[in-house]
């Protein structure tokens, strides 16, 4: 069957709700294909498994399999743009000693391209999916473990939005990796972000796909439609003054992370207002991790993309048919559109993030008893202009603007700072933002 990703009114739509938009973004839309994701998410399901600690060897069953097959897709993408994808591996041994669900002692493999940018190339936008996948028990290595939906559906998301975006020259640096040990401890992203701490990367954020396929829920809610943002409140890594500024001028919902989900969140809905995205106020599920958090946990901005609903008889479940019901993460079950929208989605979020100029490192407020809401912000190299954000403090988005130029300080009059959140973004040439800035310092009358 042939999948065709058309949205022919989302342009005439857009305009309406936002003078601001950038054809190429519908260009981008428009290019991504849900035969490939189909095609790439069959050779990762033909490979078996690819528990993180199963064969290395075979060239046809493994992880090793897979990891290598994944390295070399992104090195005919890059010969396909005169090489502009740097693509290798990056690793890390863990061992059984002290962790429960490690089996053996093994090389955990991340596979990583980068797509430098033009502008800012130690600024980098992350897009991530899993390569590893399990059974119903982690740590059997041997047994079948498709892992069609998780994650072969991420990780075939990220390869594509790759192909699709590796035809564009970006300012800013974009990584697209496929990361390992997500099942037995997110091994692979703790290795990764401490490989970009290590490096002094200037991270963005990063963009976990993890199960991008299923339309159809456990509980029978059929949604092709609708997707989820998680995100974290506030970094885990803010400082005790940090803490006592929050609890006095507010920001319990508008750390880096939380900023990072409403830029996805507008962005689709600039673009893609035929998708209902969803923002979730949690780090992720209810008790459950995924690959952002240890980007988390070391200060950087990361969120998950996933689909809406799941269906837990597809997850973590050897493949077998109980009580009438057929167990297991396999083929048939993932949408392909639905996944290709999904990548779509962040497609378009990394390309505008790798198109703005950074955001400003202090924003100052002030107002205290007065009628007016006073903002200050340090100037961005290559910015054209800035955009200052309130909204009720009760709203989840950023749903009032103001755009201003050849300035780094503007006041809105008659807006009382007692009544609402305020932000500040830069604006490029080309109107691409970035990610709102909260006030992180008071200015004094």
């Amino acid at each position: 069957m042939k999948y065709i990703l058309k949205f022919s009114l989302v342009a005439c739509f857009s305009l309406s709700l936002n003078a601001q938009t950038d054809q190429k973004m519908y260009d981008i839309i428009d290019a991504v294909s849900a035969e490939r994701i189909e095609k790439d998410v069959q050779t990762l399901v033909n490979f078996g498994t690819r528990n993180t600690f199963s064969d290395t060897t075979s060239d046809t069953r493994g992880i090793g399999a897979a990891r290598r097959w994944i390295k070399k897709e992104f090195e005919t993408i890059s010969k396909e743009c005169n090489n502009c994808l740097k693509v290798s591996y990056q690793k890390d041994f863990v061992t059984k000693e002290g962790n429960n669900r490690v089996p053996h002692d093994a090389w955990v493999v991340n596979v990583l391209a980068i797509q430098k940018g033009s502008t800012y190339p130690n600024r980098y936008i992350i897009m991530s999916g899993d390569i590893d996948s399990r059974g119903s028990d982690t740590m059997d290595f041997t047994s079948d473990a498709p892992g069609a939906n998780d994650n072969a559906s991420g990780m075939a998301g990220t390869i594509e939005a790759a192909r699709v975006l590796s035809k564009y020259k970006f300012e800013n640096s974009i990584i697209y990796v496929g990361l390992s040990g997500e099942e037995q401890g997110l091994f692979g992203g703790a290795g990764l972000a401490a490989h970009a701490k290590e490096q002094g990367w200037d991270i963005i954020g990063i963009l976990n796909n993890d199960m991008i396929g299923n339309i159809e829920g456990v509980d029978g809610v059929i949604d092709n439609r609708t997707f989820r943002i998680f995100s974290e409140p506030v970094p885990p890594t803010e400082t005790e003054k940090e803490r006592q500024m929050r609890r006095f001028y507010g920001g319990e919902v508008d750390g880096i992370s939380r900023q990072l989900a409403r830029y996805v969140h507008k962005t689709t809905q600039t673009y893609m207002p035929e998708m209902n995205p969803m923002l979730v106020y949690r780090l992720d599920r209810f008790g459950r991790g995924g690959h952002h958090r240890p980007f988390n946990d070391l200060g950087f901005p990361g969120i998950r993309i996933m689909e809406a609903h799941e269906n837990y008889t597809q997850q973590h479940q050897d493949i077998r048919t109980e009580n009438g019901i057929a167990y297991g993460d396999t083929f048939e079950h993932v949408n392909f559109p639905y996944a290709a929208k999904l990548t779509a989605v962040n497609a378009i979020s990394l390309a505008s993030l790798a198109s703005a100029p950074p955001p400003p490192k202090t924003v100052a407020i002030g107002g205290i008893v007065e009628p007016s809401a006073k903002l200050k912000w340090d100037r961005v190299e290559g910015a054209k202009g800035y955009k200052i954000y309130w909204r009720d403090t009760t709203s989840p988005t950023w749903d009032h603007s103001r755009y201003v130029s050849n300035t780094e300080e503007f006041t809105l009059n008659g807006i009382v700072i007692d009544n609402y959140y305020f932000g500040v973004a830069s604006v490029g040439p080309d109107g691409h933002e970035s990610v709102v800035v909260f006030p992180n310092s008071i200015l004094r009358n």
